[in-house]
């Protein structure tokens, strides 16, 4: 990859997310937000790993901070090892996401967003290496 880093975003019709995707060395850095109000909600870093059920697979392990009141857990923790096990590398993923009132609808639509946004970003740096 000529760059080392991009910005890439969803692009749906509404709950759209972006993200900042930055090479270091062999391992990545991303940084996930949206919403009106973008933070810092939680942070997971995983690394690729042997599969425990099949020693052939590539799988992950990731560990998981997160501030308090925040809810970004499980979106940094998915990102994170599926981005580790399948570019076998280390990965560090950040998030922080918010709409004041937002509905279940809306909800469900950010976790679906936040499931194509890392398939762009498996996108684009597979294509690029």
């Amino acid at each position: 990859m000529a760059d080392n880093s991009f910005i890439i975003n969803t692009n749906e019709s509404e709950y759209n997310i972006s993200a900042n995707v930055r090479l270091i060395g062999d391992d990545v850095l991303v940084s996930i937000w949206g919403g009106e109000k973008p933070h810092i909600g939680a942070v997971a870093m995983a690394q690729p790993r042997t599969s425990l059920k099949d020693d052939s697979l590539t799988s992950s392990t990731a560990s998981v901070f997160t501030y308090v009141g925040h809810k970004e857990d499980e979106l940094v923790k998915a990102a994170s090892e599926i981005l580790a096990s399948t570019l076998k590398t280390k990965v560090v993923v950040t998030a922080g996401i918010h709409w004041d009132n937002l509905p279940s609808r809306g909800i469900h639509k950010v976790i679906q967003n936040s499931k194509i946004l890392v398939d762009l970003i498996l996108e684009r740096l597979v294509s690029s290496m």
